[in-house]
């Protein structure tokens, strides 16, 4: 049974995942770079379970128990009794492998790992700890305290009582869980960011405007917000990175990310968290 869980990473995913998993009762650390960063991740948890406490979404005894249930850590070491780490930094294979490597050496010999990857192998993640048949994906959806949505990813050494762990775990968390093979993008993304990527070339093909383009999908297909919204939402340096997983993983022309996207993540207009992707945001 899963209690205590820690979290590697204290971005925005980081701290949704740690949100949602305090809110459903676990006890949850959190480590980055540094315990100073770790905290900061935790504080802007904070602030927005104030901000729910003053929609009257959240009670301030609930939130008062979602802060009691999180703590911040200054190294990985720290780890070394938490029953599952979910692991929610870059998309960087390297960045990753190194991670799990170090966590190896300090969590519990029964502790299971979890990649919060949206594209990465979980198969070539797992070779790469003494625990592979304790590994699996776990690819939460952003915003994650909002969205239901966990795939679940089983690499060919994951075990049958690894993955029937990480499913429970998931649906305490309130998420609808879906089994996905551990191929290239998974589901969600395999399906999405090509989305993305065409709405790129359409814009990068003078087509139509970045207004338009939105405009057409969000009253033409019903979708809550249009694609190049959803890439600067998503960040810009995300979407490439999944696409080029994409293309090197399947081999295929029609995941080549769009040269415009590469551009922009060059440029450093990587979208909402920079101030400036395909539309100009107040940082």
């Amino acid at each position: 049974m899963i209690k205590q869980i820690g979290v590697v990473g204290a971005g925005q995913m980081g701290q949704g995942i740690a949100q949602t998993a305090a809110q459903s009762g676990f006890s949850v650390m959190v480590a980055d770079q540094s315990l100073d960063a770790a905290a900061k991740g935790i504080q802007k948890i904070k602030v927005q379970l104030d901000k729910l406490i003053g929609k009257q979404k959240v009670t301030t005894d609930a939130a008062t128990g979602i802060m009691r249930n999180l703590k911040p850590v200054g190294a990985l070491a720290e780890f070394k009794d938490c029953d599952l780490v979910i692991e929610a930094v870059s998309e960087n294979m390297n960045l990753k492998r190194s991670i799990f490597q170090e966590l190896d050496k300090h969590v519990k010999p029964s502790g299971l790992f979890a990649s919060n990857t949206s594209s990465i192998s979980i198969t070539e993640l797992a070779a790469a700890t003494k625990r592979p048949t304790q590994f699996a994906g776990m690819h939460f959806m952003n915003p994650v305290p909002i969205m239901k949505l966990v795939e679940g990813i089983s690499g060919i050494q994951t075990s049958k009582e690894t993955f029937s762990v990480i499913k429970e775990t998931a649906e305490k968390m309130g998420k609808t869980f879906v089994s996905v093979r551990d191929m290239p993008g998974f589901a969600v993304n395999r399906i999405l960011m090509p989305m993305i990527n065409e709405a790129v070339y359409a814009l990068y093909e003078g087509i139509a405007s970045v207004e338009d383009i939105d405009a057409s999908m969000t009253l033409g297909t019903n979708q809550p917000m249009g694609p190049l919204t959803l890439a600067d939402f998503i960040g810009l340096d995300t979407c490439l990175a999944i696409m080029e997983v994409l293309h090197g993983g399947l081999g295929d022309s029609k995941y080549r990310p769009c040269p415009l996207l590469k551009q922009y993540v060059t440029a450093g207009w990587l979208g909402k968290k920079s101030g400036r992707g395909f539309y100009t945001y107040n940082t």
